[in-house]
């Protein structure tokens, strides 16, 4: 069995639950400056709210309407390690923008992101009538990018020094794929 295979079988994608709130604001908030926010959209902080305003917010977004969820948790040996999401970028013509955040660091770089996000993919493909779902995010995540060119995702924009972090400008990067190419893999 290949390494993908293997980390198929391992990572799993699940709808959070009210039990799961402690722990995913732990892994969020736990941290005055956490390391997984120098990946994830670093230009923008983190503004620390408190458990309560956490749990009201989670549990608005739990009970959707009749969409799938639009934050799942990752789990790796019913292990809690991240999150996958999604918003609408523009509904009426199918569109959404997919996101995931590895809180863990010992979880970077070993395919786990990957494996999640081939299984978001793939899971919001079924569940949506989407045309394409698009990801974007800036050229200091040189990870993130090989993520999305490993699922089959193209370039499709990239807007020049837009995005600055630490006193140095960086592009932000949009990439998508569509349905016929998802089904084509």
């Amino acid at each position: 069995m290949s390494e993908t295979n293997v980390l198929n079988n391992k990572v799993q994608i699940r709808e959070i639950e009210d039990r799961d709130l402690p722990v995913l604001y732990e892994l969020i908030y736990g941290e005055k400056q956490p390391e997984w926010k120098k990946w994830d959209a670093p230009y923008f902080p983190l503004e620390h709210v408190s458990f309560t305003l956490f749990e009201e917010h989670m549990s608005k977004h739990m009970r959707g309407d009749d969409e799938p969820a639009n934050r799942m948790i990752i789990e790796v040996n019913d292990e809690m390690i991240g999150t996958v999401n999604y918003y609408w970028e523009h509904k009426p013509s199918n569109w959404l923008e997919i996101g995931i955040v590895i809180y863990k660091p010992p979880y970077w770089n070993g395919g786990y992101g990957t494996a999640a996000l081939k299984l978001w993919i793939e899971y919001l493909f079924n569940k949506i009538p989407l045309v394409r779902i698009g990801l974007t995010t800036w050229s200091g995540n040189e990870r993130m990018m090989k993520v999305g060119e490993k699922l089959g995702m193209q370039v499709e924009g990239r807007l020049r020094k837009c995005r600055l972090y630490n006193d140095q400008y960086y592009d932000s990067i949009r990439m998508g794929i569509l349905r016929e190419e998802w089904d084509a893999k």
